[in-house]
């Protein structure tokens, strides 16, 4: 039937509501769907459709729809369509064929991207109608591009023998579109095409086949897409060569001691880059067996030339042992601080970049001399106004026996039953009681003048005893403290937010005539346009006191901080209760989130667990939900990841994703699950976390494969893509390997410190005295990148002490001697021998 030409607007009025409340079906290419009984051929036919699409920044895209023979053209995005009035079109007539042709434009923002944001991908079509139907065009997926920071994995440094294989791994950032990687070696571009001997695997891992001496460099992997170029850590390859034995050299002639020699030579090859030194002797000596070598030995002058030597050999013992008793009597009166000379004549010892051998460790050690007359700390724990104070008696316990002459010996029984016990002793104060009764978040030590070190392994919490901070004379019993925030009230005012661990140490109101140096990690990320950072202490009252404004710091002041990217460093004359807190200045003030995913090791039932922690990132939060996931048999099922946490307010939210609904079902019943944003940012509450409940489909399930997503309400977000087997994958237990630092926890006397004793007396002596060349401690303090604390340095007797102290804190156990060295040698001193100490001044 024909249909008069007036009847078409109305027709396609009919049409388009028809499809407008109708249609939402979701195709992915170009479809016809024809009126019948019309005309195919008339059917529109698109010139131009939508493309995917990435959003760069906040700019946004453009998509373009063109279509013949054309009379409407619409968007549809995310199945709604789109408003009219957001069309540009513009028409125009085919030139060969006659019919009419429309171009459709629309533009996507950033913000309409965003609302759908963890429910699925963003898209849009257009649809074109004629008078023979209508037709869809394939559909543009509108992706925001970005590229994260962190890279999720970057090359280590190595240190690998020649012809030994070399593997860097390198996992880029997340980004969208997924980012490309190149390799620079020494900043120029690694091209394997150039050098068959080096390939880059799909993983992006830098692989050499065979190590050579050239392959020695810096790596760094850098991972760009359309958004950013980013740089992962630099990492130090070494190429070393171990030393060889040249062969042995032909035995000499027999000699008139009746014995012959050869030798051979380390240089076959001789050892390169810190490759090790050849092991044995380099000359080897024997008896001859010669006829002429035993008639000469066997005459009766030989045999009394012999017992003559063997006189004169006895003589010389006798005289070194008397020698050496006079020695020893002579040196019990000696002063305690007299160093052991084969510790002053070492100076400062090279580094070697290969890690210390057993038999030849670097840290040099003098053993504490406690000759010293033992007295009574008389000090009082809390000074107060209105009456007598109560004593805490540090007399000769359970650490310190009694010897001859007034002497003591420190003690090494069980550790555990002496940390009770000392606690116990400790708890009959009032102010100790809300110490710990266990012992691994607590240490303690004796110390004198000498100094000493107290760490609370795998926390980065450490206390520095510089030498003469206890008076000469006293020795002192200190403890350190790593307190859980549940266990100690701390107010916070406003929005305040508690960026380290509460520490303390102790006793307070002991003499010290040295700031001491407390380490411990912070959260925050400083800025001082962003954070308004404050120490606060404990009051013997119970009170929290500001004792320290970030910034405003005067040299006159008890306390002093140097406060670095995830350390602060406490200068401090008065043992207490520490902690830093913050104050947001600004939206952009963030703190830093671990992220951890947790997952039992044994599945028995058909539910599976996934836990996903939100802590501090700091060492000791880390620590408490090893040793928690430990207990409840959890093992980590995907790298570590770190979340900038903004105050604005907004909530965490976490979601999970693309779970396998024909092997797994998943139990939560909302889209995402929420903490809320106090109880992140007051930094009291510990083991934050959300759990995510699967169910298998059935008990031979075992693979698993999912997305999870971690992010703050328009902020930072992270997510973690999930691929393992749940009953034997354990790829990931490593990462969490909790490994002591430095050893011991308490460190008395010299081996708490990297350097000598009296080189450091050497280096103090040579730069507190000003210079006009500037050869002296503002230029060591400029060298070491600690020049805006000239002010505190020079507000002491000895500012290059105060230097020396927080490098030593800042650099113990693991610091490099070598670097120090040359940054002193580098200010010019004329005394070459600044850096030795001779046997003389033993």
């Amino acid at each position: 039937m024909a249909v008069r030409p007036g009847l078409w607007p109305a027709l396609l009025g009919i049409v388009l509501a028809a499809w407008l409340r109708g249609s939402g079906a979701q195709q992915s290419a170009t479809v016809a769907n024809p009126v019948p009984g019309a005309n195919p051929d008339l059917l529109p036919h698109f010139l131009v459709e939508p493309e995917d699409v990435y959003i760069v920044k906040n700019k946004p895209v453009l998509l373009v729809c063109k279509a013949v023979p054309a009379t409407q053209i619409f968007f549809k995005c995310n199945g709604e369509w789109v408003r009219q009035v957001d069309h540009v079109i513009e028409r125009s007539t085919d030139g060969s064929s006659g019919l009419p042709t429309m171009e459709v434009r629309i533009n996507v923002s950033r913000q309409q991207v965003e609302k759908v944001f963890g429910l699925e991908e963003y898209w849009c079509q257009c649809v074109a109608w004629s008078s023979s139907g209508t037709t869809k065009s394939q559909k543009a997926y509108i992706r925001i591009a970005y590229l994260r920071k962190n890279f999720e994995q970057e090359p280590l440094a190595k240190e690998v023998s020649l012809e030994q294989g070399i593997v860097l791994p390198c996992r880029p950032p997340e980004g969208i579109p997924p980012a490309e990687v190149e390799w620079l070696r020494n900043e120029d571009l690694v091209d394997p095409s150039l050098d068959p001997n080096v390939y880059i695997t799909r993983e992006h891992s830098l692989v050499v086949r065979q190590a050579r001496l050239a392959d020695t460099a810096n790596y760094t992997c850098v991972a760009k897409n359309i958004v950013a170029r980013r740089r992962s850590a630099s990492a130090a390859v070494i190429v070393y060569v171990d030393g060889s034995w040249s062969p042995w050299s032909k035995w000499s002639a027999c000699g008139l001691d009746c014995t012959h020699w050869r030798s051979r030579e380390c240089s076959d090859p001789a050892p390169r880059n810190g490759g090790e030194e050849c092991q044995g002797a380099d000359l080897d000596t024997r008896n001859c067996t010669t006829d002429l070598c035993v008639h000469t030995a066997s005459g009766p002058e030989d045999v009394a030339l012999y017992v003559g030597l063997i006189a004169v050999a006895v003589c010389l013992v006798l005289l070194l042992l008397v020698l050496i008793l006079v020695y020893c009597r002579k040196k019990e009166g000696l002063d305690s601080d007299v160093a052991d000379s084969s510790i002053l004549t070492s100076g400062f010892q090279p580094v070697s970049i290969k890690p210390s051998k057993a038999d030849n460790p670097h840290l040099l050690t003098i053993q504490p001399d406690l000759s010293t007359t033992t007295t009574t700390y008389q000090g009082s724990l809390c000074p107060r106004q209105d009456g007598p104070s109560p004593k805490f008696q540090l007399t000769n316990g359970h650490l310190l026996s009694p010897l001859g002459g007034g002497r003591h010996t420190l003690h090494h029984s069980s550790p555990t039953s002496e940390a009770e016990e000392f606690v116990s002793r400790l708890s009959t104060q009032n102010y100790f009681r809300s110490l710990p009764r266990g012992t691994s978040n607590m240490t303690y030590g004796t110390f004198n003048f000498l100094g000493g070190r107290l760490m609370i392994p795998n926390t980065g919490i450490s206390l520095l005893i510089p030498p003469d901070a206890i008076p000469r004379g006293k020795i002192y019993e200190i403890y350190l403290t790593l307190h859980k925030p549940e266990d100690v009230r701390l107010p916070l005012a406003g929005c305040q937010t508690l960026l380290s661990p509460i520490v303390s140490c102790g006793p307070p109101g002991v003499l010290l005539t040295r700031p001491v140096i407390l380490a411990m990690d912070h959260c925050g990320e400083p800025s001082p346009d962003s954070w308004s950072l404050r120490l606060k202490k404990q009051s013997c009252e119970g009170s929290w006191e500001d004792v320290l404004h970030l910034g405003e710091e005067a040299p006159s002041h008890l306390y002093y901080c140097q406060l670095e990217a995830s350390a602060c460093y406490v200068f401090t004359e008065q043992l207490g209760r520490f902690a830093l807190v913050g104050e947001a200045l600004s939206v952009a003030a963030a703190k830093r989130l671990k992220l951890l995913l947790f997952a039992p090791v044994a599945c028995t039932s058909l539910e599976y667990n996934i836990r996903v922690y939100c802590l501090h990132d700091t060492h000791d939060a880390l620590k408490e939900v090893v040793q928690l996931e430990k207990q409840l048999g959890g093992q980590l099922i995907q790298e570590p990841r770190v979340l900038h946490f903004k105050d604005s307010y907004h909530n965490l939210r976490l979601s999970i994703h693309d779970v396998p609904s024909s092997l797994w079902q998943s139990k939560l019943l909302v889209s995402y699950q929420e903490i809320p944003f106090y109880h992140i940012w007051n930094g009291t509450q510990q083991y934050l976390h959300c759990t995510f409940t699967l169910q298998r489909v059935s008990p031979s399930t075992s693979d698993l494969a999912c997305k999870l997503w971690v992010w703050q309400v328009e902020g930072d977000g992270q997510s973690f893509n999930i691929n393992f087997n749940i009953t034997k994958d354990t790829r990931f237990a490593e990462l969490l390997a909790l490994e002591s630092e430095g050893g011991v926890p308490a460190l008395v006397g010299p081996s708490a410190f990297k350097i000598p004793f009296l080189i450091r007396q050497k280096i103090i002596s040579s730069l507190d005295p000003p210079c006009n060349r500037g050869a002296d401690w503002r230029t060591l303090a400029q060298k070491l990148h600690l020049d805006s604390h000239l002010s505190f340095f020079a507000s002491k007797p000895s500012p290059t002490a105060m230097i020396l102290n927080l490098w030593e804190a800042r650099h113990f156990p693991n610091g490099n001697l070598s670097q120090l060295a040359a940054a002193v040698a580098g200010l010019g001193q004329p005394d070459a021998g600044l850096f030795t100490v001779s046997e003389a001044e033993c």
